[in-house]
């Protein structure tokens, strides 16, 4: 497709776009997705939401912190894009790395570099050297902005990669340069499709992508699923423990609450437990995590009556679960599935639109459809490659990969999913998670969800391993509730347990208990490292 004239002086990521033949279809039928030529993000969910709502309105909290209102959070951005632009020599598209957890001043951060044209590149805060190495090798950073608290592991940035490193946080670094610098700032009048940010997949296995979002992006994913599904209002209090470097958390505990002027609590670490406790006192409405944490939630207590909304991605959500949640808080839990690739949800369902155990429906602006290996469509009830198509979607940076998830046009997303008559979407596994056992195929979700209804199992993880006979058996991996029940008798009850959920031959013929389960730093679960083990 062409692209509008861009703002950006440093071209790097308009460069390293894929060939237009590479792109998916990108679809805008929406009129609330018909953006201007010229469109910064930041613009928009800061200065048009103060414009809509005033500034005094109360915007980020964090638990043992002051409030900053929306006047709060415009001033230091304004005043880190000068630094950034004045004592730091960022132009438009130069890469800025941001590396923290979710606080009012990251979030300062965030919305300074797009202030600026410059492109956010928000990393995991406890990335090891090696890995912001390879980020660095792929994006090639111009500036890393540091929680003065997690300085420890970017020497190698700072000394044999040439990348200037710049705490903030404390009074040093950034607030040094800030000083004295003015109040209001003049957004880089960027493209709506200049790149506003780079997202690295957290993915389970290889070398990770990084997946190139436009400013346009940013504002579609708050216009389809947040203003059709979500439905937020500013009255609303949002919280969450996905880190902003995961899109799911930077949608749903950023951009969805700003873009409807409402506020958010900015969790930097919280159990289970403590998330629940941060829910009450600060009357939150709206929760983003994952399905281990609202099953953690219930089992610590917690019955949550201020909230009115729960969102939950990431990983597949039991069936058993979500009927615990309600019948506990009253509050039906919004599945979805969304992709760092597509920045955000686009299948979901909320309110009476619900079906438990499916994932729901396309969100609106986003089509979808199941393939079958022929790539046709498949039938309904019939099981094939998930495939999207909507206002955002893939484009890797320089990644040879992007011919792998782009086909025909669609967005692959590698997830094995049904579709049936009344276009509900019904996951069955990550596609490399399907297991192929004696000729049968077994979806290693399906048997998890199985063993998890028991009461003793905390968590669980299932693959295919090899086996000579069989070609491959089921193994599960078992977190109990309490370690101290593992025995051999424990395994035969819990693969009788597994045959009396599920049709037998779909029962762990091997079963582990492990203290806990590999998963990436977004919270994601490893199965391959599971299957190396085995």
């Amino acid at each position: 497709m062409d692209l509008l004239p861009s703002a950006h002086l440093d071209t790097f990521c308009r460069d390293h776009l894929p060939p237009a033949e590479q792109w998916p279809e990108l679809r805008f039928d929406l009129p609330e997705l018909a953006y201007p030529e010229r469109l910064n993000c930041a613009t928009v969910l800061l200065y048009d939401v103060i414009d809509q709502h005033g500034g005094d309105r109360p915007c980020l909290h964090a638990p043992g912190a002051d409030t900053w209102s929306y006047a709060d959070l415009l001033a230091a951005a304004n005043r880190i894009a000068h630094a950034l632009v004045e004592e730091l020599g960022i132009v438009p598209g130069n890469r800025v790395l941001l590396r923290g957890p979710n606080n009012p001043w990251l979030t300062a951060c965030w919305f300074g570099v797009l202030k600026t044209g410059a492109v956010a590149v928000t990393t995991m805060p406890l990335l090891r050297p090696g890995e912001l190495a390879t980020i660095n090798e792929i994006a090639r950073i111009d500036l890393a902005l540091v929680d003065e608290r997690f300085l420890s592991g970017t020497e190698g940035l700072s000394g044999d990669l040439g990348v200037r490193v710049v705490s903030f946080g404390g009074s040093a670094g950034l607030p040094s340069l800030m000083e004295g610098k003015p109040t209001s700032y003049d957004d880089a009048a960027t493209s709506s499709d200049d790149v506003a940010l780079l997202a690295f997949t957290s993915g389970t296995t290889g070398r990770p992508k990084a997946t190139i979002h436009f400013h346009r992006d940013v504002l579609a994913i708050c216009d389809t699923f947040s203003r059709h599904v979500l439905r937020p209002s500013p009255d609303d209090v949002f919280t969450g423990t996905p880190p902003y470097a995961f899109t799911f958390g930077l949608g749903g505990v950023l951009l969805f609450p700003l873009h409807a002027g409402a506020s958010t609590v900015l969790v930097e670490k919280a159990t289970p437990a403590e998330l629940a406790r941060i829910i009450d006192d600060f009357g939150v409405t709206t929760c983003f995590t994952a399905p281990t944490a609202y099953k953690a939630m219930l089992a610590a207590g917690a019955t949550l009556p201020s909230l009115k909304a729960a969102v939950s991605a990431g990983e597949h959500l039991p069936a058993a679960t979500w009927e615990a949640f309600r019948d506990t808080t009253g509050v039906r839990i919004i599945d979805g599935i969304g992709a760092t690739e597509m920045l955000h949800i686009f299948i979901s369902a909320a309110g009476d639109d619900i079906r438990p155990g499916s994932t729901g429906r396309e969100v609106p602006g986003y089509t979808a459809t199941v393939l079958d290996q022929e790539g046709a469509e498949a039938a309904p009830g019939e099981p094939g490659r998930l495939a999207v198509k909507g206002p955002t979607g893939c484009r890797y940076l320089s990644d040879p990969r992007q011919e792998t998830y782009v086909r025909n046009s669609w967005n692959i997303t590698g997830d094995t999913f049904s579709r049936d008559e009344d276009g509900y979407f019904w996951y069955h596994a990550r596609s490399d998670d399907m297991i192929i056992s004696a000729g049968y195929n077994i979806a290693a979700p399906e048997v998890e969800e199985a063993l998890l209804k028991h009461p003793e199992v905390a968590e669980c993880a299932v693959v295919g391993v090899p086996d000579e006979a069989r070609g491959s058996v089921v193994k599960a991996y078992v977190v109990l509730s309490d370690a101290s029940l593992g025995s051999p008798e424990k395994v035969r009850e819990l693969q009788d347990f597994a045959k009396a959920e599920i049709a037998p031959y779909k029962y762990p013929r091997a079963l582990e208990f492990v203290d806990e389960l590999p998963r990436t730093a977004t919270g994601k679960l490893q199965r391959f490292r599971l299957r190396e083990d085995a």
